[in-house]
């Protein structure tokens, strides 16, 4: 057969190749990120409970009514925001297939969609398959913000869609509040939808808030947020995320989900929805994190590394320039295979494979497998 390739050069992702590795050579994975800590007891017993309770078969499409009632309170609690659960709040199988859904259901052949990078490596791959075009705009280092006046100059008649993600990954940093004011300026009056990653929400460290699209009651009237469960309860397998977005945007949405995966897990949807009712399962979530961010920072403090600004996410990004002149993915196969420590180069996650000396490193882990990896990291 001869076979047409929708993307043709795109290989495999780089979390499942440096997950790969780390296994293969039994190395601390510090690389993808997932927790090596258990999810609360607590919502483990409602899973369980559920289970038992024959919740076997399709959920709604939509997703379950009191999870979907249960993050719209989450929305109004966190952003003083008000969606509709019934059509403004639709679960997805985790963020990723939120994101795709949404471009998915605006974009055709021709359109154009700006996204910030280094950008999480499914945004691309997601526009292209449905026949965008990508106008990537680099984020600016050190610190990793934002040019409007470069968006500005960027947004053409062509313009469907901007995509951001805050707090941000890979980088750690978040964006502000002028950020989303200049960002709702530049799309005021314009065809132009707004697709905001938020996966990290609950994880805004040294007292700030998440800036969330839905603050913002303009900027919000053409958005789609998106956000993800698995982080936030420590269990990335479940694979349970959400979208809200006004009526007529989420009318389209759910006519591309119902066809990529009609519907999600009835029974952890059904668990979730009792779990999410204590506010302190999202609320506290912030706390736990920064202080797992300051414990990994003290424990490398010693190294040769150079600590970048980390305001959000469990990911600390660090410069290596005073320890080596490899190309990241170079260091970070290199790390793997003869030291025993798996993270991700930052060069991925850029159109032009961009170099910088950086490496991404997850401290959501236990304390012990942060000590051993800062162990080998100040021997470099």
């Amino acid at each position: 057969m001869q076979i047409h390739s929708k993307l043709p050069h795109i290989g495999t992702s780089i979390f499942t190749v440096m997950s790969g590795l780390a296994k293969e050579h039994n190395a601390i994975n510090l690389s993808q990120g997932f927790p090596d800590f258990d999810s609360n007891p607590e919502l483990l017993e409602l899973a369980k409970k559920y289970t038992c309770n024959s919740f076997t078969q399709y959920a709604p499409m939509p997703g379950v009514l009191a999870l979907r009632e249960q993050i719209a309170l989450l929305i109004q609690n966190c952003y003083n925001a008000v969606y509709d659960p019934d059509t403004e709040i639709t679960v997805t199988a985790g963020a990723t297939q939120g994101i795709y859904t949404s471009i998915a259901a605006f974009i055709t052949k021709g359109d154009e969609v700006i996204v910030f990078e280094p950008a999480y490596d499914c945004y691309v791959p997601a526009i292209e398959v449905n026949g965008g075009i990508v106008k990537p705009i680099e984020l600016h280092y050190p610190g990793f913000t934002i040019n409007w006046n470069t968006v500005k100059n960027t947004i053409t008649d062509k313009t469907k869609m901007i995509l951001i993600n805050s707090p941000h990954n890979p980088s750690g940093t978040t964006l502000t509040e002028n950020d989303l004011l200049e960002l709702e300026k530049l799309i005021a009056g314009k065809n132009i939808i707004v697709v905001s990653d938020e996966v990290y929400e609950h994880m805004v460290f040294e007292g700030k808030q998440h800036q969330s699209v839905a603050r913002f009651k303009t900027l919000a009237a053409q958005s789609i947020i998106v956000s993800s469960f698995g982080k936030t309860i420590h269990a990335t397998g479940w694979k349970m995320g959400y979208a809200a977005a006004p009526k007529e945007l989420m009318q389209e949405f759910r006519k591309v989900h119902q066809f990529l995966v009609f519907c999600v897990n009835h029974t952890l949807q059904q668990a979730l929805a009792d779990y999410l009712k204590n506010e302190s399962t999202y609320k506290g979530l912030h706390q736990f994190y920064e202080t797992k961010r300051n414990y990994f920072q003290s424990l490398i403090s010693s190294s040769r590394f150079t600590i970048e600004p980390c305001t959000g996410t469990y990911f600390q990004v660090l410069n290596y320039k005073n320890i080596s002149d490899e190309a990241d993915i170079d260091l970070a196969v290199r790390l793997t295979k003869e030291k025993g420590l798996a993270a991700i180069p930052l060069s991925v996650f850029y159109t032009k494979k961009k170099q910088q000396h950086l490496l991404r490193f997850c401290f959501a882990k236990k304390e012990e497998t942060l000590q051993r990896a800062a162990e080998i990291m100040c021997t470099l």
